[in-house]
């Protein structure tokens, strides 16, 4: 057998853990360190093992993981975002579908906050979907709107996904944040216009508002959201200026947070220790996670397989096109049943080289990458912010339901992935500006 074999037999045996549920993180690593000891044998096996979770983890970048976790997690147990989807409200309700909308821009507030896919999504449903269902809201609009409003966490910053794949590209991680906010922006217009078209074409569906909220009413709201938009302002204001490293900043970003709560009396020393377990708990998963991958990385180059695929995809089709033609069935089908991070780190190490043959810009295809990851949140069978949403509303929507009202947005972000292909410019304008 010779060593690409061995590597594509690996690919086979951690498909086939996967598939018996087998968690991610321990079939890559078992996968890596069985083909690695076929290749360089037992005792230098021994060796990676003690040396590469040091290496890894030592890393200086990573350091901004656990921090924005503590910033997110901090931000939705202080309560530090519940002004903005009220503030929303107040400013959007005389539009078509204005409390839907309203909760997309709550959501794209909440994830400058956040990162993350799933608290954007619990934070909004328990707020969102009631105030909807009050209004005479369609369960299908109301639980579809916020489940994949929920999907804008990773795209608009601080992102861990953008984090782990700017260090595994070994790209910036500031203008990858800035990438995955073009992206954002334009993934919540495009739910924008798809709630105004729904509204609009089904009026029973999203009935108006009839109260109307006075000029001082809407001027309170927004003093409101005064603590989000100052964290949001002096982190990534610092950072994206260069003032601060994106490690600097989560620190930053953590510590405001924390003062913050205090305060405002919203956060204490109980909800504070819980805050911070959950950030301990993601970030051990997803150093484990990371940690597999790496060793995946090194078993695939020792055999030459990654290479080897590189080739064989280029052979079938050395267009452009084709390539994000297979990727895109790819993202598509491992998103029905893989979570994010999990996918990534998988995938990466495969198209890496064919990344670097066809000379794709490696800052604008990880956002492009976050994009699909997040749509496999809202897909069957395994969309994990649909679950989400159905243990946020109870019984008030069953599974199949909140589905049915994520469809529409699905075919939006489909929209906006051809967007995002077609001009490259729309997802680099941001990182351009400050190049």
């Amino acid at each position: 057998m010779t060593d690409v074999q061995v590597g594509l037999s690996g690919i086979a045996g951690l498909l086939a853990l996967i598939a018996l549920r087998v968690p991610i993180a321990i079939a890559m690593i078992a996968v890596g360190a069985a083909g690695l000891t076929v290749l360089i044998g037992f005792g230098p096996t021994t060796g990676l093992l003690r040396s590469l979770p040091y290496e890894f983890a030592a890393n200086w970048a990573l350091s901004s993981l656990p921090t924005f976790l503590v910033m997110g997690y901090v931000a939705y147990h202080a309560q530090l975002t519940q002004g903005l989807f009220r503030a929303a409200k107040l400013w959007l309700s005389a539009l078509p579908g204005g409390l839907a909308i309203a909760t997309v821009f709550g959501a794209a507030a909440f994830s400058a906050l956040s990162g993350s896919s799933v608290a954007c999504a619990a934070a909004m449903g328990k707020i969102a979907v009631p105030e909807m269902r009050r209004n005479g809201y369609s369960v299908r609009l109301a639980t579809g709107t916020v489940a994949a409003a929920g999907t804008l966490g990773p795209l608009i910053p601080p992102s861990i996904l953008m984090i782990l794949y700017g260090i595994f590209i070994q790209q910036s991680i500031s203008k990858l944040f800035l990438a995955g906010l073009a992206v954002g922006l334009m993934t919540a217009a495009a739910y924008v216009v798809t709630i105004v078209l729904w509204a609009t074409l089904h009026p029973a569906a999203a009935p108006r508002l009839v109260e109307k909220a006075s000029r001082a009413e809407r001027l309170a709201a927004l003093r409101e959201t005064a603590p989000s938009i100052v964290l949001v302002v002096l982190v990534f204001g610092g950072l994206f200026s260069g003032l601060f490293t994106a490690s600097e900043a989560g620190a930053l970003g953590a510590a405001l947070a924390v003062a913050m709560g205090f305060l405002r009396r919203s956060l204490d020393w109980k909800t504070l220790r819980l805050a911070l377990e959950e950030s301990l708990s993601t970030t051990c998963v997803i150093l484990l996670i990371a940690i597999g991958a790496n060793l995946l990385v090194r078993f695939l180059a020792v055999s030459g397989t990654d290479q080897a695929i590189s080739e064989w995809v280029i052979a079938v089709d050395p267009s452009r096109l084709g390539f994000f033609a297979i990727i895109t069935v790819m993202y598509m089908v491992l998103g029905m049943f893989l979570e994010p991070v999990g996918i990534m780190l998988l995938t990466i190490p495969i198209l890496y080289p064919v990344l670097v043959s066809l000379d794709i810009n490696l800052i604008w295809f990880g956002a492009i990458l976050i994009k699909f990851l997040e749509i496999g949140m809202l897909t069957p069978p395994v969309g994990l912010n649909v679950f989400v949403i159905r243990s946020v509303v109870g019984d008030m929507a069953d599974t199949w339901t909140i589905f049915k009202g994520v469809a529409p947005f699905i075919v939006a972000d489909m929209f906006v992935i051809g967007a995002t292909m077609a001009w490259p410019d729309l997802v680099l304008f941001f990182v351009r500006l400050v190049e």
